[in-house]
């Protein structure tokens, strides 16, 4: 990873105290980006911002503010930090996340599923809007949601999750189309599998909740190690960096897709639908029925 690809700009990333959050920050301050991060808890996100100080590489510097994605006024607060201390930002990292509650959809907590809708979804939303000011002024910069399988396969007895990940897919795509004439680009990230407190949830929760396949999968990828954090703070540094310039409206995988390459190829995914979101008709798979 280039230790300057991130020199001089300056990122937000929600709930970056711990998990993914926190490896990307630090892949941002290795990469000499000065970084806002916002959380909920406090204490964590005090710890965080210490050790992140600690392994920042020239002049970067690390803010934190104790933020709630679900409030208007802590989101406005968090933008009008990062303005106050580095004078402007270029990046906002869409990573607060929750699982919500497990089970099927008519015996879960009906406030649980709706609060990580909340948060996961809406969440990113009021971030997005809150940093588009600044961004369409400046004519520049770079949005980029934390996806998941929720986006790209079906996850029973995780309905919550799903529905926000791929909620927040589609908006990503969206939100492209209506800002890209600022210079402004979207992205989502697949990160693969990863062994974070997401995963010791769903293994406290057991087979019952969240059924036996997702359960005996989070047990095998628990004891394979997932993917290494790094991979997808690899990821958010170049959709983050000048490299990603042009590239908006993707979902793209930090483990399977070989995105070092894109940059040779901006024309084509601007003018493709590659890496995105679309609905699979009968032909797609070979059948010769279904289609008018």
């Amino acid at each position: 990873m280039s230790g300057g690809l991130l020199y001089g700009r300056t990122a937000i990333i929600t709930g970056g105290n711990q998990g993914l959050g926190k490896a990307i920050a630090h892949a941002y301050v290795q990469a000499g980006a000065n970084v806002v991060l916002c959380a909920r808890d406090g204490a964590l996100l005090k710890k965080a911002a210490q050790e992140l100080t600690r392994s920042a590489t020239g002049s970067g510097r690390v803010v934190s503010v104790v933020a709630d994605v679900e409030r208007d006024e802590d989101v406005a607060k968090v933008v009008c930090e990062a303005r106050n201390a580095f004078g402007r930002f270029e990046i906002l990292v869409n990573n607060a996340g929750v699982y919500g509650p497990k089970g099927a959809i008519d015996e879960v907590n009906w406030e649980e599923w709706v609060r990580a809708i909340s948060i996961n979804f809406i969440g990113s939303v009021r971030f997005a809007r809150a940093v588009l000011p600044d961004f369409k002024t400046q004519k520049y910069g770079k949005i980029i949601q934390l996806s998941g399988g929720g986006a790209t396969n079906p996850l029973p007895r995780i309905s919550a999750y799903a529905a926000s990940k791929a909620g927040i897919v589609r908006f990503a795509e969206t939100l492209s189309l209506e800002v890209r004439d600022h210079k402004i680009d979207v992205n989502s990230i697949a990160p693969g599998a990863l062994n974070t407190r997401l995963l010791d949830e769903v293994l406290e929760a057991g087979p019952q909740k969240v059924g036996a396949d997702f359960y005996e999968r989070a047990q095998r990828q628990r004891t394979q190690g997932g993917t290494p954090l790094d991979t997808p703070a690899r990821l958010a540094v170049f959709l983050a960096s000048a490299a990603s310039d042009g590239i908006t409206g993707k979902l793209i995988s930090a483990v399977w897709d070989d995105w070092d390459s894109f940059p040779d190829h901006v024309a084509e995914l601007a003018e493709s639908d590659v890496f995105t979101l679309r609905r699979i008709v009968a032909k797609d798979r070979g059948f010769d029925w279904g289609d008018r």
